[in-house]
């Protein structure tokens, strides 16, 4: 007798034989049939939160020309409901091209497959985000008890990617929610995660207002690591206006960390950081240019 047809490479990859004997967990398709759109909910487990609206009317204009090409793959739930294991972006884009059905694929997976199977559906898709990806990760380690090395193993990715993925999830909220918007990329946050905890979003801002490359702001999160222990907040809480009026109007000419260090006896000094001799000819080119 001909053995049920698993998942593939990425759920394989993911549990093993040894994890989770996933075609004893998934029964042989049942059937394909056209179902009502309105049987039809999201996964509660969905990992992807965001979805590109003008992507979504893209999907719609041509699904209204062309219909669904590829079919969803559902679960039937206890309430009579279909759930969707993937496709939940030809389902959102069905609805506004008002089908009133949709063709569909209809598996029996308990809820731990149906996870597993709508998380590297996306992941393989490339459909996520680091955060999501990360989120993702870290329920698959818990709920499935997995290790990061065993994890590693079975998603094909090293453990140090893994561990990159899941360092995201230690940064502040504001880092993680730049990321999702794509306001930074995973390499920024990487960056900014070497940074003490209290100047992470301090760095973030400045990441986004001087459109700083990684190198950058590797180059300032050891900066800051290295830095004494006092927060530049206070420092700058003690400074008078004029004094971040003259950073501001400093900052288009330099890449790099400008700051003002005043001393008792009411001196001081401005500080230019540089990362090499490089950093010095791009000065002297700005302010030729400006000249």
């Amino acid at each position: 007798m001909k053995q049920p047809k698993g998942l593939g490479r990425g759920l394989d990859a993911i549990f093993g034989d040894d994890a989770i004997d996933l075609d004893a967990k998934l029964k042989p398709m049942s059937r394909m049939a056209e179902i009502d759109i309105a049987d039809i909910i999201p996964n509660p487990s969905q990992p992807r939160t965001q979805f590109d609206e003008e992507a979504l009317d893209e999907l719609a204009d041509s699904i209204r020309q062309l219909g669904v090409i590829q079919p969803v793959t559902v679960r039937k739930s206890d309430n009579s409901k279909y759930i969707i294991i993937s496709g939940e972006r030809r389902w959102r884009a069905a609805q506004r091209a008002d089908l009133k059905t949709l063709p569909a694929y209809i598996r029996e997976v308990d809820d731990e497959t149906l996870y597993a199977m709508a998380l590297v559906e996306n992941i393989q898709r490339q459909d996520l985000n680091a955060i999501e990806i990360a989120l993702g990760m870290q329920r698959l380690i818990d709920e499935c008890h997995l290790t990061q090395d065993a994890l590693s193993e079975r998603v094909g990715k090293k453990r140090s990617s893994i561990s990159n993925y899941l360092r995201l999830l230690k940064l502040p909220d504001e880092v993680q929610l730049a990321l999702k918007e794509g306001l930074i990329s995973m390499g920024h946050a990487k960056a900014i995660a070497g940074a003490p905890a209290d100047q992470q979003v301090r760095l973030l801002k400045k990441s986004i207002k001087k459109a700083l490359s990684v190198r950058q702001v590797e180059e300032a999160a050891r900066a800051l690591a290295e830095q004494p222990t006092r927060t530049q907040a206070t420092d700058e809480e003690e400074y008078p206006e004029s004094y971040s009026r003259l950073v501001e109007q400093l900052e288009p000419y330099f890449s790099q960390n400008i700051s003002i260090k005043r001393a008792k006896n009411g001196g001081g000094r401005i500080v230019i950081e540089f990362s090499d001799d490089t950093d010095i000819d791009k000065f002297i080119d700005r302010f030729a240019a400006r000249s």
